[in-house]
C-alpha cells in the first residue's frame, strides 16, 4: 500500500472512527493483498509509512471474498469483477485475507 493511501486510511479512521472503516483490497496476487491487508490492521511491516507502528486493526476484505460478493448487486459485480475471478487465484486470496483478520482484526465479522 503505497504513502497516500496509508495516509487516506489513517485520516479516514481518524474522522470516523475505526469502528466505521472497513478497508476493500483489489490485488492481484495473494501476498501483495496480504501486505496491504496488514497495513490497516497490524501497521506498515516496512516502517515506511504513516501506519509503520501504527496498528489500527481495521476491517479488511478483498473485493473476490464472499463477504464482500455477496453485499453487492449480482450483475454489477460480474460487470466490474467477474472478469478478475477467471484469472485470480481466489482461493489463495481468500486464505490470505482471512489469515490477516483472526491474527490482526480486532472486530469481530
Amino acid at each position: 500500500m503505497d504513502l497516500e493511501n496509508q495516509k487516506r486510511v489513517m485520516e479516514a479512521t481518524e474522522k470516523f472512527g475505526a469502528d466505521n472503516v472497513v478497508v476493500l483490497i483489489g490485488a492481484a496476487e495473494a501476498e501483495a493483498a496480504g501486505l496491504a491487508a496488514e497495513t490497516v490492521t497490524a501497521g506498515d511491516p516496512t516502517f515506511a509509512g504513516p501506519l509503520a507502528g501504527v496498528a489500527l486493526g481495521l476491517r479488511v476484505y478483498h473485493c473476490v471474498e464472499p463477504e464482500f460478493k455477496d453485499e453487492v448487486d449480482a450483475d454489477i459485480y460480474e460487470e466490474q469483477i467477474g472478469m478478475m475471478e477467471m484469472v485470480l487465484e481466489v482461493d489463495e486470496i481468500v486464505e490470505e485475507m482471512k489469515a490477516i483478520r483472526a491474527e490482526h482484526c480486532k472486530f469481530n465479522d
